[in-house]
């Protein structure tokens, strides 16, 4: 997992339509049919619907992807490996975009930030020279390229990564470009150049305006931008418009523009006056899409883009990034949030900046226009984890609901036991992990059963029902040792239910094709406890008529091949045998064993392509194998959170999946979030042959380990032992207790206070931890 510290940052679309049989990419079709349809159903992944406005008039050609500095959220900016990947992965309009510093000597280079220590290595090499200089009248200490001779810097300065949360290991493996240079290795399609301080550059005699001049007369640049209003002016007579475009770069609204001595907050005010300068406007993506700054939600959009089309200027949003949090209503998908700047029914931006521009190019090519009703183009399984429990507390009808209306196939039910015999559906055994049960009269109930989990817990057999109905659900967050939350706005929301009432939810659904009944602890619970819990779901599953002819596809899935049996000799249910260890093969008497008692299997996205600190490595042939012995796959658990995936997936949730699905051919996906999951199997790019777009095809592996020095490569990991038929066999499910079910635990009876027993140090512990994360998880809201 990437250890990551973030805090900040920030629907439902439909606009341009093409037809739902269309079979190529838009990349393969003219700009003017790309805008020549109307009306479509769009494809965001929200939780806050739009509504669908009217069609524009000036609806045209698609938005551009601009690489910002190429492929910069993979390698340091602006290197060679970051330019070549953006040409490679993307549209082949492709706009590459290099920011413009000037070296002593006068020459142009591409490097991000005008301290050159927060893009290089640069004050590991020359120790101690840093210089202060007046920047836009503040006096900034830093290295800067005017000290320099572009042969001081090619011959001791390479580039690093300037993002912390970003990987590293590939720093200090690329010179410093030269514009030239980036411009020989990228895209025919022309560079953007950005250019900034150039008050700055005069002060040292230096002119950013000949230097931009004597490369326009030898290469078609496409695009200039500035956030300096009075660079643009000067420069504007001596460009062909027809050739390059010029572009104001707003920065953030209380910043000030040096040569107008204005904030561009207020230069907003006047698009007319810019369009004087200007063709265009580049705006940071809450000019266009504001976000609640406390609460991380989407606020109704500005009219900016239509205001800017109706002086004639074109729009391009930036800082629109894959790995970072963004807001809770994209639910954590890039591709979401693309979609919300260029498919939402009321207006399109003309371009999208990104450090990552396969999304944007996807986004654009692939989905743009798709519904989550559109024929699917390829048959694998969504299966749900807890619900959408991305969005929703899990296991609530809100997370059930949520997963239906997402276009989930199987909807999940991990079964638990209450005191008083109620089979339910819950993510864990242990209240703790999904309830307010800890800050509630129950927490004293708190202890220790090694069988079920190291550490403490609630467990639900503890409590009778009416009790557990009564505590309040909670979200899950998997990742918030990385700062990343989940939909806070739903903590506390949805009603938990009984299994009978879950069966009879999905029964109504003539949009699932049936449900997974989780079963785990059945030992334990017939041992320790007196339940039964694999008599209790065939007895409910019976009830709703799930065993009768025509009724919705049961799948029973357990850890346990005790538990498959014992529904085996029972039932003729799919039976999915879970493994939950990671594996990178089986021997054949293992898979043999298995074919005994389970249809499919479940494994863990590591056991399919393992890794080394989130590098692939390669992928296993476990997935073939199980194949080969007619076994089904389905593979868990895939989250749109960037600090889920490895880096080898570009932070896309999308190009993971595309990347099981079609490299590995995996059955299904077991997800937290079935939206993006389904939204993917329906893309126009998918089933192309040999024109499948770049940006649709699986990730080759092992990818990014391969360019690592050997000097920067993780360590390696301890080989995983294959699984073996000792891991598999189990004995059966032992008798229940014959005891009678004691009298309730004092405290346990529906309505009463719990006993001032019951290791109270323990649950005293753990109720700090508990209180911690709460007051956390306040502050979001």
């Amino acid at each position: 997992m990437r250890s990551l510290f973030f805090f900040f940052f920030f629907i439902r679309c439909s606009l341009w339509s093409l037809h739902e049989d269309l079979t190529e990419p838009l990349g393969t079709l003219s700009l003017s049919e790309w805008g020549s349809e109307n009306f479509g159903a769009g494809a965001g992944n929200q939780l806050v619907e739009v509504g669908v406005g009217e069609l524009l008039s000036d609806i045209g050609s698609p938005p551009l992807v601009i690489a910002r500095g190429g492929s910069s959220g993979i390698f340091p900016d602006s290197s060679e490996y970051a330019y070549e990947l953006a040409a490679q992965i993307s549209l082949k309009n492709l706009i590459v975009w290099c920011d413009v510093q000037l070296t002593k000597d006068g020459e142009g280079i591409c490097i991000s930030n005008i301290k050159l220590e927060n893009a290089t290595d640069i004050d590991k090499i020359f120790e101690n020279r840093s210089k202060t200089y007046s920047v836009n009248g503040v006096q900034t200490s830093a290295y800067f390229a005017v000290d320099y001779t572009l042969t001081e810097l090619r011959s001791n300065v390479l580039l690093i990564q300037g993002d912390f949360a970003r990987n590293p290991n590939f720093d200090d493996n690329f010179e410093i470009l030269t514009v030239n240079e980036m411009i020989t290795i990228t895209p025919a399609s022309g560079p953007w150049l950005n250019i900034q301080y150039d008050a700055f550059y005069a002060q040292h005699n230096l002119s950013m305006k000949n230097f931009v001049l004597s490369v326009s007369r030898t290469v078609n640049v496409s695009y200039i931008s500035s956030p300096e209003a009075g660079f643009l002016r000067s420069i504007k007579a001596h460009i062909n418009p027809r050739i390059t475009k010029v572009v104001f770069r707003f920065l953030e609204k209380d910043e000030v523009d040096p040569s107008t001595n204005r904030t561009y907050g207020s230069l907003l005010k006047n698009l007319a006056s810019i369009k004087t300068f200007a063709s265009g406007i580049l705006v940071p993506k809450g000019y266009i899409w504001p976000v609640d700054p406390t609460g991380l939600y989407l606020l109704p959009h500005t009219s900016l883009v239509s205001d800017a089309h109706k002086v004639g200027l074109e729009v391009f949003a930036s800082d629109i990034l894959n790995d970072i949090p963004i807001s809770y209503n994209y639910s954590y998908d890039p591709v979401a949030e693309y979609l919300n700047f260029i498919d939402n029914g009321n207006f399109s931006v003309d371009g999208v900046l990104s450090d990552f521009p396969l999304t944007p190019s996807e986004a654009i090519d692939c989905f743009a226009h798709i519904g989550l009703n559109s024929p699917k183009k390829v048959n694998i399984l969504v299966i749900s984890k807890y619900g959408a429990s991305g969005d929703y507390p899990p296991c609530t009808d809100l997370a059930y609901e949520k997963a239906i209306s997402d276009g989930v196939d199987v909807l999940d039910c991990p079964v638990q036991m209450s005191k008083d015999g109620i089979p339910f559906c819950l993510s864990s055994i242990d209240l703790i992990e999904s309830t307010d049960v800890a800050l509630s009269s129950f927490s004293k109930l708190g202890k220790i059963i090694p069988e079920i989990k190291s550490g403490n817990g609630i467990f639900t057999f503890d409590l009778a029902w009416d009790d557990i109905k009564s505590l309040a659900p909670s979200m899950l967050n998997p990742y918030s040792t990385s700062s990343l939350y989940r939909n806070p706005k739903s903590n506390k929301k949805g009603q938990f239910l009984t299994l009978l009432d879950f069966l009879n939810l999905t029964k109504a659904q003539t949009s699932l094709l049936g449900v997974v009944i989780i079963i785990e602890n059945a030992a334990y619970l017939a041992r320790k406890q007196n339940l039964s819990v694999t008599e209790a779901v065939i007895d409910t599953l019976s009830k709703a008529g799930y065993d009768k002819p025509g009724a919705p596809k049961v799948m029973i899935q357990s850890t346990n091949s005790s538990v498959l049996l014992k529904f085996k000799e029972k039932t003729k249910y799919e039976l999915v045998y879970k493994i939950d260890e990671i594996i990178r093969d089986a021997v054949d008497s293992a898979i043999s064993d298995i074919k005994r008692f389970a249809h499919s299997v479940v494994v863990k996205k590591a056991s399919v392509y393992p890794d080394r600190k989130q590098f692939v490595t390669g992928s296993t042939k476990i997935v073939p194998k199980f194949k080969s012995s007619n076994l089904t796959v389905y593979v868990e658990t895939f989250s749109n959170e960037f600090v889920s995936q490895a880096w080898d997936f570009m932070s896309d949730a999308t190009v993971e999946i595309n990347t099981f699905v079609k490299d590995a051919g995996i059955d299904g996906v077991i997800t937290d979030f079935p939206k993006t999951a389904n939204r993917y199997r329906r893309n126009r790019c998918l089933n192309l042959g040999d024109r499948k777009p770049p940006y649709m095809k699986p990730v080759q592996l092992p990818g990014l380990l391969s360019k690592i020095d050997n000097f920067s490569l993780p360590p390696a990991l301890a080989p995983v032992p294959p699984l073996t038929e000792a891991e598999v066999t189990e004995p059966p499910l032992p008798p229940l207790s014959k005891i009678a079910p004691s009298s309730p635990i004092a405290g346990t009876e529906p309505g009463a206070q719990p006993p001032r027993n019951a290791q109270a140090k323990v649950t005293v512990v753990f109720l700090l931890s508990t209180l911690t994360t709460v007051l956390v998880g306040s502050l979001l809201l």
